[in-house]
C-alpha cells in the first residue's frame, strides 16, 4: 500500500509542477495547486505516524473532494 502511495505522490507532484511550469493557461494555477495538495495527501512519509490525527479515510475523502472540485475551478476559465 505504501508503494502505491509513493507512486501516486510522485505522479501528482510531477504533474502539478509540470502544469505550473509548462502550460500557463487559465485555471492551470488552481489545478496545479490541487495536484500539489494531492501529492501531500498521498505521501506515506508525511502520514506515517498520523500527525494532526487525520486518518486514512479522511485523507481519501479530502482527495475525492479535490478531484470532484476540479471542474468547478476550471468552469470560469
Amino acid at each position: 500500500m505504501a508503494l502505491i502511495g509513493w507512486i501516486l505522490s510522485f505522479v501528482f507532484l510531477f504533474a502539478g509542477l509540470a502544469l505550473r511550469q509548462d502550460m500557463p493557461v487559465g485555471g492551470s494555477g488552481a489545478l496545479s495547486a490541487l495536484l500539489l495538495a494531492m501529492a501531500a495527501l498521498a505521501c506515506p512519509m508525511v502520514w506515517r505516524d498520523s500527525p494532526l490525527g487525520i486518518s486514512r479515510g479522511q485523507r481519501i475523502a479530502v482527495a475525492l473532494i479535490l478531484i470532484f472540485s476540479a471542474p468547478v475551478i476550471l468552469l470560469p476559465a
